[in-house]
C-alpha cells in the first residue's frame, strides 16, 4: 500500500504532461484522460482513505532518504480525508466542464486542472514544510491559469488581484521557512516537533514569530478575516467549474493550520499559548460576520456565493481554534460539508448564468429558465445545507460547533455570531432564491438602462432565448446534492470517525516515530502502545517503548 501515496501526487501530474506534449489539440483525447485519471484518483483515494481508517500511518520516502534528510509522504486519516473529499470534487467538476463545454474555452483547461490536483493532494500528503511551500506554488500557478480561462477584462483583474494577495503569502511563507531553519536546522514536520519542543522560553522569540507567520500565510489561503479581501471577486469572476474546484482551496489553508498547530507548534505547549488560540476565535467571528453580511447585501448570485464562502471559513476557523478534541471533530464535518455545497452552488450558479437570458446573475426580476423547477429545487437543497438549516449537514456541523464552543471563554460572542449569522444567511439565501427562480418576467427595454446590465465577461451572455438544460452538468450537480444528504444521514459514523481523526492529531507521537524512526513502514495505533517490528537482513527486531511491548500493534513493511 505505501507505494500508492505517491500516486494522488503523481498520475496528475503525469497526466498534465502528456495532455500538453500528446494531445494539446485533441478535444476528446484531453477529455478522455482527464475524466480516466479523474476516476483513477478517486479509487486510489478511496483505497487509502480506507487503508488509513482503522489509525494506520503510511509513510512513503522519495528516493529512500529516510527523514529528515529526504522528502517524505504520510497518509493519515486527516491526509486520506481530504484526498478522498478533493477527488470526489474534482470527478463532479470536471463531469459539469464537460457538459458544458467550458473546456473548449480554452487550449489548457485539463492540463492546468491535472496539475491543480497535483499542487492540492501534495499539500495534503507532504510531510515536509518546505514542501507544503512547492505544493501552495503550483496549485497557485495552475489556479490562476484556471481563473482567467475563457479571458475577460474583469476576469483578468480580479485574477491579478487573487495573484497578488497570494504571492504575498507565499513571501511571507519563505521568511517563515527562513526563520524556522535558522532556528532549528530542519524543516521535516516530525523533526520540527521534537526540536521545538526542545527550545527553551528564554530562545523562543525567533519561533514564535516564525508560528505567528505561518498562521498567517495559512489564514490568506483559507481567507480568514481579515486577510479575505481576495476572495469575493476572485471566486466570484472565475468561471463557474473552476470557482466549485477552488470549494477546496480555502480547505488547504486550513489543513494546513490543523497539521502544523497540533503537530509542530501546538497551542497547549506553553511556549505557544496564547500565541494564536486566543485570537483565532475572535477572527473567525469576525469573518463569519463579514460574510454574512456581504450574503445579504451582495446583488449578483456568484458575489452572494462567495461571501457564504468566508462565512463558513469562519465557521471552521471557530471550530479549529478551539483545538479540542470535540472542536477539531465539528470543524472537520463542516469542511467536508461546506467544500460540497459551495461546489454544488457555484455550478448552479454557472449554470442560471447561460440560462437566464442578459441578466445574467444579477438578483432581479427576469426571464424564467428552462427547466426551472429541477434547478430552483438543486439551489433550494444546496442553499439550505449552506445556510444550516435543518435537516441537512450544515445544521448538524453548527450545532456541534456551538457544543464545542460551549467550553470557551468567548462562548457567549460564538453563540450570538452562529445563531445570527444563520438567520441573516436563510434570509440572503431566500431573496436570491425568490428573484432568481420564482420572480420571473420577460426581459423588457428598461432593462437596457440598468447600469448592472452591462456584460461581465466576454463569454457571460448567453444567445436569447436560453438553451435547453443538458443531462451532464445536472447530474454533476445533483451528486453533490445527493452527497450532502448521505453526509447528513451518516452523521453519526462521520462524526465518530473525525473523532477519531482529532485524536490522532492531538497524539502524534505515533506520526514522529513512523517518519523518524522505520523505514517504508506502516504503524497501526491499538490502546495505549505503540510498536513496530523490524525486519532487516540480520533479522533483528525492534520494539518501541509503550506500556505494555507485547500488545503492541506490528508495523507492516512496505518497499520504497
Amino acid at each position: 500500500m505505501s507505494h500508492w501515496i505517491i500516486a494522488p501526487v503523481l498520475l496528475p501530474g503525469l497526466l498534465a504532461a502528456f495532455i500538453v506534449l500528446v494531445a494539446r489539440f485533441h478535444r476528446d483525447i484531453q477529455r478522455t484522460v482527464s475524466l480516466g485519471g479523474a476516476v483513477a484518483l478517486l479509487v486510489i483515494s478511496l483505497a487509502l482513505f480506507v487503508n488509513a481508517s482503522d489509525g494506520t500511518l503510511t509513510l512513503y520516502q522519495l528516493g529512500d532518504w529516510a527523514a529528515p534528510f529526504g522528502i517524505v509522504l504520510v497518509a493519515d486519516r486527516l491526509s486520506t480525508t481530504m484526498l478522498l473529499l478533493t477527488s470526489v470534487l474534482s470527478l463532479s467538476v470536471l463531469m459539469y466542464a464537460i457538459g458544458t463545454n467550458w473546456d473548449e474555452r480554452g487550449r489548457h483547461f485539463h492540463a492546468l486542472f491535472q496539475f491543480q490536483l497535483m499542487g492540492i493532494n501534495g499539500a495534503f500528503l507532504t510531510g515536509d514544510v518546505f514542501n507544503l511551500f512547492v505544493f501552495f506554488e503550483v496549485l497557485l500557478i495552475a489556479s490562476y491559469g484556471l481563473m482567467i480561462h475563457g479571458g475577460g477584462a474583469k476576469r483578468m483583474k480580479a485574477g491579478t488581484q487573487y495573484v497578488l494577495y497570494n504571492l504575498l503569502g507565499s513571501t511571507l511563507f519563505l521568511f517563515a521557512l527562513g526563520t524556522i531553519y535558522a532556528e532549528t536546522g530542519t524543516l521535516n514536520m516530525a523533526d520540527l516537533a521534537q526540536r521545538v519542543a526542545a527550545i527553551s522560553p528564554d530562545e523562543s522569540s525567533g519561533i514564535r514569530v516564525a508560528a505567528v507567520l505561518l498562521i498567517i500565510v495559512f489564514g490568506i489561503k483559507a481567507a480568514i478575516a481579515p486577510v479575505h479581501f481576495w476572495l469575493p471577486s476572485s471566486y466570484s469572476e472565475a468561471p463557474g467549474p473552476v470557482a466549485a474546484l477552488f470549494a477546496i482551496m480555502t480547505k488547504v489553508g486550513a489543513y494546513a493550520i490543523l497539521r502544523i498547530y497540533t503537530l509542530v507548534f501546538p497551542a497547549d505547549a506553553p511556549l505557544f499559548e496564547g500565541l494564536h488560540g486566543a485570537w483565532l476565535m475572535p477572527l473567525g467571528l469576525v469573518g463569519l460576520v463579514i460574510g454574512m453580511i456581504g450574503v445579504l447585501g451582495a446583488w449578483k448570485l456568484d458575489r452572494l456565493i462567495a461571501f457564504s464562502v468566508i462565512g463558513s471559513m469562519g465557521m471552521v476557523t471557530i471550530a479549529i481554534s478551539i483545538f479540542t478534541e470535540a472542536g477539531i471533530t465539528a470543524g472537520l464535518y463542516y469542511i467536508v460539508h461546506s467544500t460540497l455545497a459551495t461546489a454544488a452552488l457555484f455550478m448552479i450558479a454557472d449554470f442560471v448564468l447561460t440560462h437566464r437570458g442578459g441578466a445574467g446573475l444579477r438578483l432581479y426580476a427576469s426571464t424564467p429558465i428552462r427547466g426551472n423547477a429541477m434547478l430552483a429545487g438543486l439551489f433550494f437543497a444546496a442553499a439550505i445545507a449552506m445556510t444550516g438549516l435543518p435537516p441537512l449537514s450544515g445544521f448538524i456541523g453548527k450545532l456541534l460547533i456551538l457544543d464545542a464552543a460551549y467550553s470557551t471563554d468567548l462562548v457567549v460572542w460564538a453563540w450570538a455570531a452562529i445563531l445570527g449569522s444563520s438567520l441573516v444567511a436563510v434570509v440572503g439565501f431566500a431573496r436570491a432564491g425568490t428573484i432568481v427562480f420564482w420572480k420571473s418576467r420577460q426581459i423588457a427595454g428598461e432593462m437596457q438602462d440598468d447600469p448592472r446590465s452591462e456584460q461581465d465577461n466576454v463569454d457571460s451572455k448567453p444567445d436569447y432565448p436560453s438553451a435547453p438544460l443538458k443531462a451532464l452538468p445536472l447530474v454533476a450537480i445533483g451528486g453533490l446534492v445527493a452527497l450532502i444528504g448521505v453526509h447528513t444521514a451518516l452523521a453519526g459514523p462521520a462524526t465518530a470517525f473525525f473523532r477519531a481523526t482529532a485524536q490522532q492529531l492531538q497524539s502524534p507521537e505515533p506520526y514522529i516515530s513512523i517518519v523518524l524512526d522505520t523505514e517504508g513502514k506502516e504503524i497501526k495505533e491499538g490502546g495505549n502502545a505503540l510498536g513496530y517490528k523490524k525486519d532487516d537482513h540480520s533479522g533483528e527486531e525492534g520494539a518501541l517503548a509503550g506500556e505494555d511491548a507485547a500488545d503492541a500493534p506490528a508495523v507492516e513493511e512496505g518497499g520504497n
